[in-house]
């Protein structure tokens, strides 16, 4: 198991360019490529506050934290500007360090806010006067790996517009990010493991794990928003939905995409079907992933229980694995194929996203609400997901 120490300032003491990271497949915070093994994203007091306290049993289901950078702007010869990565000075102001992630949380897409922004340029949500450049457009398609097809059974139909590499908003929302950025003369960011930095062809499933996702500070309007996405779609009935997925199709040689609006709408049945659709490679369904993948949820959900204090709200939980079944890929006309072999059954599964996260002894908050227990909505969540699984094991 990798620990969690943060990096040392040797480690840490060149400026590093900061990449966009192509295998996002939900959130609304951009992730960035700090190097091979390790992403960055804006720093929240509450979730530092979460991976500082990390429980021991809890550290192999979340990525390695590996500490805080500073980032800023960097102007080329050419006028483009580049996020720039360098050593924290001293700890974060947890003051400071919020507001600025709360504006970019308020940074939210939807289908009409997508066609109005193809049509004159404004990112929604973005202060006065914010405009993206033009040629966007050009650089968000990426039709060499796009494969849109209509849901399974029970999810209303509709093909979505995913965000991740198939279909990309991240061109424009890393334009935003320079701009709050700019806004700012202390960005940090944490420093966290790239979990999925070993997978050839990473098979990501993002799912919205709990009955409740709205955070013990929520306002009361929030608060109602959640409520209501929560009542109207698999969080409810399940404990759980998905927010976004990306599946490799050996036979086409494109990554099958769902977002998190596709995933809102689904059934129960639909939420099953698509489970299923997450282990088909395009050309058989990958029964041999079934029995790890059950095994990791089953070990999760047994650290969950014994929790007290702990409430998840609004986090993730990833599942992955590796879609290509070969040791070595032929296939060269994919931007980010590796060399190294894989083990077909090789599975992976983590929690995410822990800015609402809250527990007793939280340095970001002293006083929260308390919470007694584990969180029962969470381990809801992962009961169902594990009797679905198995229930495609038995071919049901």
């Amino acid at each position: 198991m990798v620990g969690q120490s943060p990096l040392s300032p040797a480690e840490g003491s060149a400026a590093v360019l900061l990449q966009p990271f192509v295998h996002q497949v939900g959130g609304h915070t951009s992730m960035l490529t700090y190097d091979e093994h390790t992403i960055c994203k804006p720093l929240v007091s509450q979730e530092l506050s979460f991976y500082e306290s990390l429980p021991l049993a809890m550290r192999q289901f979340t990525p390695q934290y590996k500490g805080i950078v500073s980032v800023h702007l960097k102007k080329d010869s050419l006028g483009n500007l580049t996020l720039i990565a360098s050593p924290s000075l001293g700890q974060p102001d947890s003051a400071g360090a919020d507001p600025a992630a709360s504006w970019w949380h308020k940074c939210k897409w939807s289908h009409t806010q997508v066609t109005k922004t193809f049509k004159d340029r404004k990112a929604p949500g973005a202060p006065r006067g914010f405009q993206a450049p033009r040629g966007f457009l050009q650089e968000i398609l990426h039709p060499k790996l796009v494969q849109s097809s209509p849901g399974p059974p029970g999810t209303e139909g509709g093909i979505s517009l995913p965000w991740n590499s198939c279909f990309d908003l991240r061109p424009l929302s890393i334009r935003i990010l320079k701009y709050w950025v700019s806004l700012n003369s202390r960005s940090e960011f944490l420093l966290l493991e790239n979990v999925v930095s070993k997978y050839s062809y990473p098979c990501i499933l993002d799912l919205k794990m709990g009955t409740r996702q709205h955070g013990d500070d929520a306002s009361e309007e929030k608060k109602a928003r959640h409520i209501k996405k929560c009542e109207q779609s698999t969080s409810a009935s399940l404990g759980v939905r998905i927010c976004g997925m990306q599946v490799y199709q050996a036979d086409s040689g494109h990554f099958l995409c769902k977002d998190k609006y596709y995933g809102r709408k689904l059934s129960a049945e639909g939420f099953r079907q698509t489970l299923r659709q997450f282990l088909c490679n395009g050309n058989q369904l990958r029964t041999d992933l079934l029995e790890p993948i059950v095994l990791r949820l089953k070990a999760l959900l047994a650290v969950i229980r014994k929790q007290s204090s702990y409430r998840f709200y609004s986090s993730s939980l990833l599942i992955i694995y590796d879609g290509q079944e070969h040791k070595e890929s032929a296939d060269h006309h994919l931007p980010f194929p590796k060399t190294h072999g894989t083990n077909p059954s090789r599975v992976d599964v983590r929690m995410i996203d822990f800015a609402h996260t809250t527990f007793k002894g939280s340095k970001s908050n002293p006083n929260p609400t308390p919470h007694d227990g584990p969180d029962h909505g969470y381990i809801f969540g992962l009961e169902n997901l594990i009797k679905i699984l198995q229930s495609l094991s038995e071919g049901k």
